[in-house]
């Protein structure tokens, strides 16, 4: 399954939701939310604070997250789940390898494989 074929969350009212009611996990890179839906798919969010850094690093990150859930994680996990990933601020100064490891454990934590 393709990132883009998932649908993502969009609304400040969806991610409040998922913080609200879902359950988080979390490692020194990442925070991660989930919550059931009531579809088939996933759908998925990234937020990353000002605090991480200036706008190309930021979108650094989450570009890297992003790929990150594309390759390893999309089509490998439950369906029918919001999934929202926050960004630490130690996530600026780890190689991309980190992030995939960070995110692979989170996700078997969560017991969502």
């Amino acid at each position: 399954m393709n990132f883009k074929e998932t649908q993502g969350l969009k609304k400040d009212s969806d991610f409040r939701r998922v913080y609200r009611q879902g359950k988080s996990v979390a490692n020194r890179l990442l925070v991660m939310y989930t919550l059931p839906n009531k579809s088939e798919k996933n759908r998925d969010g990234i937020s990353v604070s000002k605090k991480v850094g200036k706008a190309n690093i930021r979108n650094k990150a989450r570009r890297r997250i992003k790929e990150s859930y594309r390759l390893n994680i999309d089509g490998s996990i439950k369906s029918g789940y919001d999934i929202v990933f926050i960004a630490r601020v130690a996530i600026k100064d780890v190689e991309y390898a980190d992030i995939e490891k960070a995110m692979k454990h989170l996700v078997k934590k969560a017991n969502l494989y």
